[in-house]
């Protein structure tokens, strides 16, 4: 299959680039350009495409404006271009929040070193999210589970996609169960790896969560740095919970979420009888292609909280995630999985289902439930 791919950004030049390097893949055909968010409106009528590319910032209609009416109209999958600021980060979280699937950063050199990976994952990107075009609705959220916000703070909140499938026809079709019976296992620590669509399902899992929860959670979320900051500060104004983007040295604390800084490397350590927060550059013996790395971190806890950890893998790219949890697991941690059809991307969690690592598939929306029924 072929997908139709519509290109919307006001640079001439960009919408060029971004043509030629799609045109490359044999599963994907650029059938028109936008040069604004109205123009794409009037190109989606005329071209009917099965995804489209996104800039944030535009004249006459900008990108956020533009997703909220295709959604609106007739949803069809959008991957975001934004630069590396912490303007541009908001400004792709609130993309997302009305309905954008993913995004990329807009200059190709802070995608990947090399342009070549670099135009193989904006590739891969676009060809993930256009097989999640049939099915998809418009996405609704209940906004009073969010946090009592002051009278004159802007509304956030993101709402749940599902049903992309990876791609492999041999995925693992696992039953899916909407709860839990409670083990009675002895837990320290509550451990989430997450990456496409990561941001959706992250706010998803924590609203819930309440601000006694009696334990510390990790999460890693492949993002870069401004976005983190900015990710982390929106979570923490919408949770019950608190949320943070971690430093180094934090001491991890009951009902504290914290959040891997983008670009770096986060670790658990035992210092002092106390669980310390360490933020790392990797080193190149490392071979990890994340910054940071769900296996990174999820190793650190095995080693500083053996297996009483209760580890969770939902959507995203790749593998990433698979040799932490296998670790946790093989002392004793408990490993679940996003399930398929909840998945933007079902990459991450089909790589411990199927290595038999997790022991749960669950629908992102069933997660919290099952989270505190297990750990309460």
């Amino acid at each position: 299959m072929v997908f139709k791919v519509l290109v919307v950004d006001d640079s001439t030049f960009y919408r060029r680039r971004v043509r030629e390097i799609l045109d490359e893949d044999r599963e994907l055909e650029v059938v028109g350009e936008a040069r604004n968010g109205r123009d794409a409106l009037d190109k989606i009528k005329e071209l009917s495409p099965d995804v489209i590319t996104m800039d944030v910032e535009m004249p006459v209609m900008d990108g956020i404006s533009a997703v909220k009416a295709i959604m609106k109209n007739k949803p069809i999958p959008i991957l975001m271009f934004s630069s590396l600021t912490h303007h541009g980060a908001q400004a792709t979280l609130d993309a997302l929040e009305a309905g954008a699937l993913d995004f990329l950063p807009k200059k190709f050199e802070d995608i990947a070193q090399d342009r070549k990976d670099a135009t193989r994952l904006l590739c891969t990107k676009v060809r993930l999210i256009a097989r999640r075009g049939i099915g998809l609705k418009r996405p609704t959220f209940r906004s009073e589970e969010t946090r009592r916000l002051p009278p004159n703070a802007p509304k956030q909140a993101f709402f749940k996609t599902s049903g992309l499938l990876s791609g492999h026809k041999d995925a693992a079709k696992q039953p899916t169960v909407s709860s839990v019976k409670a083990t009675g296992k002895r837990y320290k620590c509550l451990a989430i790896g997450a990456s496409t669509g990561g941001p959706v399902a992250l706010q998803k899992v924590l609203m819930p969560l309440p601000s006694d929860f009696p334990y510390p959670i990790i999460l890693v979320q492949h993002m870069p740095g401004t976005f983190t900051t900015a990710f982390a500060q929106r979570l923490d104004a919408n949770c019950k919970i608190g949320v943070k983007e971690a430093e180094h040295g934090d001491i991890l604390m009951p009902g504290q979420a914290y959040l891997a800084p983008g670009g770096r490397q986060m670790l658990i350590e035992t210092v002092g009888g106390q669980k310390k927060i360490a933020i790392v550059d990797a080193s190149s013996a490392d071979k990890v292609n994340y910054k940071p790395s769900v296996d990174l971190t999820f190793s650190s806890l095995e080693r500083a909280f053996s297996g009483d950890v209760l580890g969770i893998i939902l959507t995203g790219m790749g593998a990433d995630g698979r040799e932490g949890c296998r670790k946790l697991k093989e002392k004793g941690a408990t490993i679940w999985a996003q399930d398929q059809d909840s998945c933007v991307v079902y990459g991450m969690p089909q790589a411990v289902a199927v290595a038999n690592i997790s022991t749960q598939n669950i629908n992102v929306d069933d997660m919290s439930n099952c989270i505190l029924s297990e750990m309460r």
